[in-house]
């Protein structure tokens, strides 16, 4: 599986005045018609707790340049880190940030949550909006695999809509 070398996104959600983020290396484009996205996130994180009270989410395509966010959304955690500070965002449907930074981005409607008992749960998404620049050259796992996550990946918060506590 490492000799896939995905490329990386950020994904953003918000559930009323809590905003989450984090660095998704398991998406892809899984329906033509009607469109779908589909996003895994990991059960250890903050964006996943979030998310589970969200309609929306943010996908944010990561570009070659763009390591600083990838250590920022990939290695914080947003139990303790408002890992917004200091970036310029915008909100969109739902409340969901954006990132100015990265002009390759989608907002998506959840559609459907799969969770098959794995450390991840599947979000299927439908677009509502999205913003493209210039053609890019993604932000690959290769590039970012000396980074430790936040959380490991086998973490769980019970219940599972509850900030961990401090570390």
């Amino acid at each position: 599986m490492r000799s896939l070398d995905p490329n990386l996104i950020v994904v953003t959600t918000a559930a009323g005045e809590e905003r989450a983020g984090c660095l998704v290396g398991f998406h892809s484009q899984s329906s033509i018609a009607p469109e779908r996205y589909a996003v895994w996130l990991s059960k250890a994180n903050h964006t996943y707790r979030v998310g589970l009270r969200a309609t929306h989410v943010g996908i944010h395509f990561l570009t070659d340049a763009d390591r600083a966010l990838a250590v920022r959304f990939g290695t914080l955690t947003g139990d303790t880190t408002d890992k917004f500070a200091g970036l310029d965002v915008d909100t969109r449907s739902a409340g969901v940030p954006v990132l100015r930074a990265c002009p390759n981005w989608l907002v998506l409607r959840r559609t459907a949550l799969l969770d098959e008992g794995g450390d991840h749960v599947c979000l299927a998404l439908e677009p509502v909006s999205g913003g493209a620049g210039r053609p890019f050259t993604p932000l690959r796992l290769s590039a970012v695999d000396d980074l430790t996550p936040g959380h490991d990946n086998d973490e769980r918060h019970d219940p599972p809509t509850e900030r961990a506590g401090p570390g």
